[in-house]
């Protein structure tokens, strides 16, 4: 378990930097004479705002694993993997122009997130 979240929060971690850094210098180009570009910019903003973090608490959930393994880093770890890419995948794939609906899903995403610290949560209680 461990080595898999390792290894899926680093390519996470390493996506969320791309895709910041494509938000801020090229995606307002691309953009450019779209009526909503200012409310696609802002949503991605908003996706990598919550995708890098959470990256980064998956490699937390690995090293953790590593250390005493259990069954609420996995929940954990799985937890926000789909969180990441329910919620910032939607707003990622309406900023690029897909359609509105998949904002319905977006919260799916945060539920996941929360369900995530709320596992770690659970570890908390229970280790010793």
């Amino acid at each position: 378990m461990e080595r898999s979240f390792l290894v899926i929060g680093g390519v996470l971690g390493a996506l969320a930097v791309g895709l910041g850094a494509y938000g801020a210098h090229g995606l307002e180009a691309a953009l450019e004479g779209v009526p909503d570009a200012a409310r696609r910019l802002g949503w991605w903003r908003t996706a990598v705002s919550y995708h890098l973090p959470h990256a980064g608490m998956v490699v937390v959930v690995a090293l953790l694993a590593a250390r005493r393994g259990g069954r609420s880093l996995a929940v954990a770890g799985g937890a926000f993997v789909l969180g990441v890419a329910l919620f910032s995948g939607t707003l990622y794939a309406m900023s690029l122009g897909a359609p509105r609906w998949l904002g319905a899903i977006t919260p799916l995403g945060g539920l996941s997130l929360i369900v995530g610290w709320l596992a770690l949560v659970a570890y908390g209680l229970r280790e010793r």
